[in-house]
């Protein structure tokens, strides 16, 4: 089949860039004709960090039939790659995960349905942090598609309450940068890593923090809306001496250096779909205290590879910090974490994925057949 990802590719940085390219290798290595079909412009940088930087170096092998045509601000460039897709693709996947976009993914995925078969897969069906309008813009998406991808049973449900385009759940795979093999050192204490945005609960970790004396923390990522809010609670909390904060992106060649003297990576999320931050920190053998939400309770082995906790609930945070550092513990978890089962995780993934890329109905064969023969009249 001929298979048109668009989506977020190298130089864009995060994990949905990393898996875009390593679907579409995937996809290449079992015999399909693929192509990623990228952003030249992403959205405005003050609703997308990730859109005001670029890498300079890949962080994973990138795909090499990428183009970049697309950009939010073009509703031209949404018109036109569209109009190829249909002519040049039996199946168009959407890659989605912020509203920004909803208005450039439903024009091409409905000019694209033309002559092509079109799913979405939704990395965030709504936003964790939303507007007024972002249920009607997802939905304007999901009426230009056949069938819809989702990370979770949770995102599932979500997905029900806007559409009635099929929908299938398929857990996220591994898909991580190349970063090194951590060499254990002195141990550090805790580690919270990652966009630092309200949902993420970097707040809860802190009051959480104060109740248990002598454990360090190092805070590593992109304050979305600025530091100052957060360092005035260390202050207020009289954590200076506990807390290092180290702002901006971490490259994927300092993550095996950061996970080398921590004793457990932290997530303590509000809310979640499907993050990768276990998965990194399980290929690097450190364990994980996170909250029941989104993928996490489905990644971790409560008491045996990480500890789990409800989430905004600085009580039960506390508790599982106490938990960690009870004498025997931390080891324990320690020499239970594995890394994920990568190539498993992905052979389940395709196989759900193929069954949304095989045209369903007479009514999409026929639809599609039409179109090509009106264009080549």
């Amino acid at each position: 089949m001929r298979i048109a990802l668009i989506g977020p590719a190298h130089p864009w940085r995060g994990g949905i860039p990393l898996h875009t390219a390593e679907l579409a290798h995937r996809l290449a290595a079992v015999g399909h004709d693929v192509r990623i079909c990228s952003w030249r412009s992403q959205g405005p940088a003050r609703w997308l960090p990730t859109q005001r930087d670029r890498l300079s170096a890949p962080e994973a092998p990138p795909y090499p039939a990428s183009t970049y045509p697309l950009d939010w601000r073009s509703p031209l460039s949404w018109w036109w790659v569209g109009r190829r897709l249909a002519r040049q693709s039996d199946v168009v996947v959407l890659v989605s995960y912020t509203t920004v976009q909803a208005p450039a993914l439903g024009l091409v995925g409905a000019i694209a349905r033309r002559g092509a078969r079109v799913i979405a897969v939704c990395h965030n069906v709504l936003p964790h942090e939303r507007h007024p309008a972002d249920r009607w813009l997802t939905t304007l998406l999901l009426r230009a598609t056949d069938a819809v991808l989702v990370h979770s049973n949770q995102q599932h449900a979500t997905l029900a309450a806007l559409t009635n385009r099929p929908a299938t759940v398929a857990a996220l795979p591994p898909h991580l940068p190349t970063t090194g093999t951590s060499v254990r050192a002195e141990p550090n204490g805790l580690v919270f890593f990652g966009t630092i945005r309200h949902y993420k609960g970097l707040d809860v970790l802190l009051h959480a923090l104060a109740r248990v004396p002598d454990v360090r923390l190092t805070v590593v990522g992109e304050f979305r809306d600025g530091s100052d809010s957060v360092r005035e609670l260390i202050a207020r909390l009289g954590l200076t001496e506990r807390v290092t904060v180290r702002p901006g992106y971490l490259p994927a060649g300092e993550i095996a250096d950061l996970f080398a003297t921590a004793d457990a990576v932290v997530l303590p999320y509000r809310a979640a779909t499907a993050s990768q931050h276990v998965a990194l920190a399980h290929q690097h053998g450190v364990p994980v205290i996170a909250t029941r939400v989104g993928n996490f309770p489905d990644v971790i082995s409560d008491g045996v590879d990480g500890l789990l906790c409800e989430p905004d609930d600085v009580d039960d945070l506390t508790h599982a910090i106490q938990r960690l550092y009870r004498p025997g513990q931390l080891a324990a978890l320690r020499a239970a974490v594995l890394p994920a089962d990568t190539e498993a995780h992905w052979r389940e993934y395709l196989g759900t994925l193929f069954g949304l890329l095989t045209p369903a109905t007479p009514r999409v064969v026929a639809r599609n057949q039409r179109y090509r023969r009106q264009r080549c009249a």
